[in-house]
Order: C-alpha cells, then structure tokens, then sequence
C-alpha cells in the first residue's frame, strides 16, 4: 500500500447503544485508523449520546458523517437509516469523494447495496448475521451471499470456523475470506491487584440484555449464591433491551429486574471506558449464554475485555471456546448451562482461588491475541496485499501499461489476475477461449492491437494464434506447463514472436529446450503460485493422522500407491486415514473413455471394498475450491504422481502446516527440499510413522516457511510483475 487510502464504513447498528455491533463499528474505525487509513465513519442514527463516537473524534484521518444532522438525504426523519437510505447516503457520499473501499456490516444493509450495484469490487462485507449451520442455509440464503461474495472484494470473518463454513456452502467465497476477529483496546488505566476477591463476590455483566444471553436469568445469581454461602453482587452496564418477538414481556421484566432486584447494581449505558473500568473493579465476567448458542460460530467481545482486564470469565463449554481456553478450561458451565450450574461454577471463584487465577490467566492470554494493534496489523496485510504499489517499471508513463491475457483455461492465474487488475499503472483485459483450440477471431484480434503485453496461459492453440498475429512493438510471453510437450503446438509456435517462454519447474525449462531448441535465453522459470495467507490456517484435532492427496485423475496420479502408503500405516496404527478431494476420473470424459484408465480406477476400487486395512479409512471429499479448510484436516499431503511439472498439491499442503510427502517423480527435488522425498511408498509411510505430535507440529512449520519463502503469491505476483513491466 503505498498511498493513503479512502474508507467508508457504516454498519447498520446504532452507536447511542453500547453492544457488541456498536462497539464493531468503534474499534474498526480506530484499527482503520492506526493502519494509515483516512476514513469516514456514517452514523445510522442522530446522535443522542457520544459515548462511542467522542473517542473516534479525537483521532487523526477520521471523520464522523451524520446524515441526519448534514441532511445528506431529503425527508430523512428523527429516526435510523433503513438500508435503503444508507444506501442513497454512502452512494451520495462516495460521488463527492469516492472511497476506495466501503466497510459494512449487517447482511440486510449489504444486500441492499449489492442490489444497487454502485460499489461493486470495493465492498469489504463483515458478515456474522447469516446461517451459520446446514439445517439454517436455505437455497434462498445461499444465494443471496453468493452474490455478496460476487460484489465484495473481501468478506470480513470474525472467527476462522465463519470462514470455513461460509467458503464450503459459498464456493464464490473462496479466496476472499479473510479474518477480521473482535479488536479490544488496551485498557488506559491502572489494574487493581486481585490477590484476593471483593467481599461481597462482584460478578459483572456489560452489553446488551437479551433472552439468549441469559441476562434476566443473571439477575438472579445473587441470591443462588448467598443459598451456596456465598455473599454476591451483580454489576451491569448498558442500555440496549433487546425487542424480542418471541418473549412479549421480556423488555419489561428486563427492565424491572435491573432496578429492583437485590444485589443487582445497574450502572446504565456507558462509555466503552467507563464500562471496561466498572468490570476492572469486578472479581468476575459473566459470558453464561443459552445453549441454543453453543454451535455459533462467533466469538465474544465482551470475553475479549473481561480478559484483557485480567477477570476470569465464566463460559458455556464449547469448541470454540476450548479452542480459545483449552479443554481444562475451570470455569466452564457443567452439565446443561442452566442457571444452577452456573451458580455452582460462579461459587468456585470465591472457593478455589488456583481455578480463580489460573482462569484469569487464561483470559488474559487469550485478550493479547486481539488487541487494536494486532487488528490494525491485519488491516494493513489486508490492504497492501489488495491494493499493490505501483511497479517502477510503469513509472512516468503517460497512459498504464495495456495487459492482455489468452487462454481457454486460467485457473492458474487468477490470483495473479487479481494482482494485476488491482496494481496501479497496469489496466488488463481478458481474452478468454471457450475450448482449447476455439475463440472470437475478431476479439483475440482486437485484443492483439491493443496490449502492450500479451500472456498466453499454455502453450497450445493460442500461443501459436498470438505468435502469428503479434502487434508490432508489443511483447508476449507464454507460459508452458507440461503436457503442451507432447503435443505438435510448440512446433508450430513462431518462437521469433515470442518474447519469454515461462516455465513453472526448472526440469520442465530443460525438456522444452532439448524438445523445442528455442533459445535458452528466452525460456525463463517463475514457480507455480500458492496462497500462503489464505491456507495458513489452525490444524484441526487429529489432523496428525490424516492423509490428503488432491486430485487423483488421470491415472499417473496413482492413487493406488496412496493407498500403498496408508496400508502400510494401519497395519501399526489404525488411527490413520486418507481423504482424498478430487472430482472422480468419470467425470472427465477424456480420461473415462480410454480403456486402460478405466481398468485402473476399477483396481483400487475393488482393493479399497476387499482389503481389510483399508476399510473405512478412506474418504472421498467433493471437488470445490475450499482447499483451504479441507487442509486444516489432513496432517499429511501425499504426491505418488508418476510425473508432475510442478504439482501444487504439496506446496498447498505445506503453506497449511502439512507435512509434504513425495514419490522422486522427475524434477520433484528441485522444487521440493529433499527431505520430503522417498524412494517408495513404504518409506514414505516409515517417515510418516516417525513422526510423533511435537515433531509433526516442527515439520509442519519448516514446511510453511519453505513455500513461503519460495512460492508465495506474493513473491510470484512480483516476479510476474517485472516480466510484465520489462522493457
């Protein structure tokens, strides 16, 4: 990012009411802030109290748009912007100072401005009001986020199991799903000592009072714990009610709870401030909830602060919470959460100060993670990954360098398709064939006289068109994979029109020269990409034991010398087991109708119904682009291949912490660090068997820092980048 760049946000909660979105909308615009950003934060409703906005005031490149107050929309009453209006607003705002990106939150208000399609491209969507389970994901929902994903350039999860679940139902998800975990700023004042609790007990609560979050069940911890012997008080702060429709008389019993209940001090709506230093002077946190939320796929902020101000909090058990806690975690609620257990786990506080401290302490552990500078450090990586700097080789120029991409199928360039379009001084277009040897004569012509640059992807049909109908003073380049070689294109190719021949491995560099005889100075290699920020993802429990081979189709993937891998392991260990993602080689005709491909996957088929160590151990995973989740289960990614000309699979299991294991298919050690090479498939199993947890784990990491050191989209987008750009 090498320029300040312009922000909206708006998110469609109301900043007079202290809760978890307000306190989003805040913290975002503070994190925007301290990552260099000049931002304007729009507020959905007139102020009435500045509790959140007076700390955004003071900050430098921040502004606060009030519509109400600037009357930015005709007929625009005392009330809150309905999406509708918010989207006329942002529209307005964005014609007399178009922002560069627009962050919004609320899956409505997003909606609504996908429909008018005015931002599309500059859309950062955080998303956490949308199904989060397969019985609650509609055709209808999943459709609508399929086009918010369409629109949005990224979509903000606040946990990695969010994004998860959204890239596995929303495939157009994939690759722009990024984290955007709660941000808690660090405390600006002095902690009290807590060598011993308060007498009596000080239990707090701050947010918003609504059913499924037990607060009016809370009103009554007091007395169950002065039952218990436990003397007790419960401190509250704020003043959003949640209006339920399905509990009529919840506001009212709320309310009358909160000022008339004995041992319940309510302190009303406060400043973030002013709430975080009532819960510093409390002995304990309460983020007790119904269970009905134990499967969401979110993460408490107001845990995050508890933490951050050292209290203990006590929590329903669930995954995301052990994940965050650890699974001996001591103030889990037992049993059913109800409010008998909860009172039980609160008395502990007071009784067991080991469980006190250690729970503080793991609170406090789990708030540094998720502090304001670690979320403005996010930020930036967001952004200078999405908006590049500008390549000194296009500098000074008087219009942008014209790039023209060809080929019939460009799925290996379209992150750095994306790094392309998204660079200053580079203006692309695309010329996309529908097969391999069809196109629009007119429009490849077109596109020819155009670019400056022009790169075929593969070296077939329309390398050799390019070649023939090359502009005069422009440049091309094509990129040659591997079964091009065995093909008559290369031959037919004008390589005198050619500018570079990019080959992805430096063994398949060689073959096209002995097989070609082009120039050695012409063919060049720049590695396959991988996406190391995006497979860069917790492991999941028992991915230790779990094999992954991605894609076994045709063939010479041999999938039977998996197989042979994880017999070998099973007959020590049962816990092994294999997943396998791939689309089955029937689903491609070019390969299902050769004889001799159909008898082999008939072979391991048959072997994996009859053989008894195989039986149920391997798994078959739909094809999509969700490799990035799928890998956080699998320990272990296996390349058996015959022949690769670089073979991605490995590299992507390594960028996610896997350990890569590879047959010596040609070339492979000169892509791959050696150790991750053997000889057959039973001292790839004898190497896998060695390894236990904390030498898995160690592995694991060598691993992610190879890749990220030489295949990174990052460093591959720059190498193309001066290809591009030379002159």
């Amino acid at each position: 990012m090498s320029r300040t760049l312009r922000t909206l946000v708006y998110g469609d909660v109301d900043l007079n009411l202290i809760d978890g979105s307000a306190v989003w909308a805040q913290s975002t615009v503070q994190a925007l802030s301290r990552a260099g950003c000049d931002s304007r934060l729009v507020l959905k409703a007139p102020v009435r109290t500045s509790r959140l906005t007076d700390p955004l005031a003071e900050l430098p490149r921040v502004g606060l748009v009030s519509p109400h107050e600037e009357r930015l929309l005709p007929g625009l009453a005392d009330r809150p912007m309905s999406p509708v209006q918010a989207s006329q607003v942002l529209a307005r705002l964005d014609e007399d100072e178009p922002c560069d990106l627009l962050v919004l939150r609320g899956r409505r208000l997003v909606t609504r401005i996908v429909a008018d399609g005015l931002f599309d491209g500059r859309i950062w969507a955080y998303l956490t009001d949308i199904p989060q389970s397969a019985a609650e994901m509609t055709e209808a929902a999943r459709a609508d986020l399929v086009r918010i994903a369409e629109a949005s350039h990224r979509l903000l999860c606040q946990t990695e199991e969010l994004r998860c679940f959204l890239e596995t139902w929303v495939p157009e998800a994939c690759g722009k799903c990024v984290l955007s975990p709660p941000a808690v700023p660090e405390p600006g004042f002095p902690l009290p000592d807590r060598d011993a609790p308060h007498d009596p007990l000080r239990l707090v609560y701050t947010g918003k009072f609504a059913p499924r979050w037990n607060t009016l069940p809370m009103t009554r911890l007091p007395q169950l714990l002065a039952e218990r012997g436990v003397a007790a008080e419960l401190h509250t702060v704020g003043d959003k009610i949640h209006d339920d429709p399905g509990h009529p008389d919840f506001q009212a019993d709320m309310a009358r709870a909160l000022s008339g209940t004995p041992g319940v001090r309510h302190h009303g709506g406060q400043s973030r401030e002013e709430a975080m230093r009532i819960a510093a002077d409390c002995d304990v946190g309460l983020g007790w909830r119904d269970p009905v939320l134990d499967s969401s796929l979110e993460l408490s902020t107001k845990v995050l602060e508890f933490g951050a101000l050292g209290l203990p909090v006590v929590l329903n058990r669930t995954p995301a919470h052990e994940a965050l806690l650890g699974t001996d975690y001591p103030l889990f609620v037992p049993g059913r959460a109800g409010l008998d257990d909860a009172a039980d786990t609160v008395a502990r506080v007071a009784r067991e100060p080991e469980s006190r401290r250690l729970a503080a302490d793991r609170c406090r552990t789990a708030a540094r993670q998720y502090t304001l500078d670690g979320a403005a450090a996010r930020w930036r990586a967001h952004l200078d990954r999405a908006f590049p700097a500008e390549p000194g080789g296009v500098s000074g120029r008087r219009r942008p360098l014209r790039v023209g991409v060809a080929g019939h199928d460009l799925k290996f360039l379209t992150r750095l398709l994306d790094h392309f379009r998204s660079t200053p001084g580079l203006e692309v277009r695309v010329d996309a064939w529908p097969a391999l040897a069809r196109h629009d004569p007119d429009t490849s012509r077109e596109l020819a006289d155009w670019a400056d640059v022009v790169v075929v992807e593969w070296c077939g049909p329309a390398a050799v068109w390019y070649s023939r109908h090359k502009r005069r003073g422009s440049r091309l380049i094509v990129r040659l994979h591997r079964f091009e070689l065995d093909a008559g294109w290369p031959r037919q190719v004008d390589i005198d029109a050619v500018d570079r021949v990019v080959c992805v491995s430096p063994y398949y560099a060689r073959r096209t020269r002995e097989h070609t005889g082009w120039p050695a100075s012409k063919v060049v290699v720049v590695p396959n990409w991988v996406d190391t920020d995006q497979l860069d993802r917790p492991k999941a429990p028992g991915a230790h034991h779990r094999l992954g081979m991605i894609g076994i189709a045709p063939s010479r993937k041999r999938l039977d010398l998996g197989l042979d891998v994880l017999e070998a392991l099973r007959a020590h260990d049962r816990r092994w087991h294999l997943s396998v993602k791939s689309r089955p080689p029937w689903e491609y005709w070019w390969i299902w109708n050769k004889p001799e491909e159909r008898e082999h996957y008939e072979g391991v088929l048959r072997r994996m119904q009859t053989s008894p160590l195989l039986e149920g151990a391997v798994v078959f995973d739909t094809f999509g682009p969700d490799v990035a989740g799928w890998l956080r289960r699998v320990g272990h990614v296996l390349s058996t291949s015959d022949d690769e000309s670089f073979h991605l699979a490995p590299a992507e299991g390594m960028a996610s912490g896997a350990v890569p294991s590879l047959l010596p298919w040609p070339g492979a050690d000169e892509i791959y660090d050696r150790r991750w090479i053997h000889d057959t498939p039973e001292a790839m199993a004898e190497a896998i068997a060695v390894l236990e947890e904390d030498d898995w784990q160690a592995a694991g990491e060598l691993a992610r820092v190879q890749v990220r050191e030489g295949f990174s989209l990052d460093r591959v987008a720059e190498t193309w980048t001066e290809l591009l750009c030379a002159p």
